[in-house]
């Protein structure tokens, strides 16, 4: 068995460069032995579990959707709101909540604190977002690349 505590792992603090984007993330399942670039499951750990803290004013992200990843959230501390398919929906502390693929979603911080979340999600291998307002894809196998395309017919360049 390997037992952490997580009071004892350091957050890892990131802002994008305009600065829209934050958190400071305890990234458990990493403090528990997984290793992110592995395609072996005994390493990988068929789940991801982390403690998201998102600044007052920021979004964890942009607004996104997986291909085959599913997430649950639950909220610890704080309030803000889960952008999703039908709109915006207000969250608190308490508040649990679980998209699926292909469901886009976004955690946005609009209150004054800090909005603290409890973050798990399967780990599937081969898994791409979709980001819709900027109509980008990134496909990780087995890293990160993001691209945009417009749609071709399944034999453009073929024949």
């Amino acid at each position: 068995m390997n037992k952490i505590n997580t009071r004892e792992i350091t957050e890892e603090s990131w802002t994008s460069p305009k600065g829209r984007f934050a958190s400071a993330d305890k990234e458990i399942s990493i403090r528990l032995g997984r290793k992110a670039g592995s395609t072996d499951l005994m390493e990988r750990h068929p789940f991801d579990v982390e403690i998201c803290r998102i600044p007052a004013g920021r979004s964890a992200c942009p607004y996104h959707s997986h291909s085959a990843q599913w997430e649950f959230y639950h909220v610890i501390s704080g309030c803000g709101l889960i952008r999703h398919q039908e709109g915006q929906t207000p969250i608190e502390a308490g508040d649990a909540f679980i998209f699926k693929p292909g469901e886009a979603h976004q955690l946005i911080n609009d209150s004054s604190g800090d909005l603290t979340v409890y973050i798990v999600a399967d780990n599937p291998i081969g898994e791409s977002y979709f980001y819709p307002d900027s109509k980008k894809w990134c496909v990780r196998s087995p890293e990160s690349r993001i691209i945009r395309s417009e749609a071709l017919d399944y034999f453009d360049g073929e024949e």
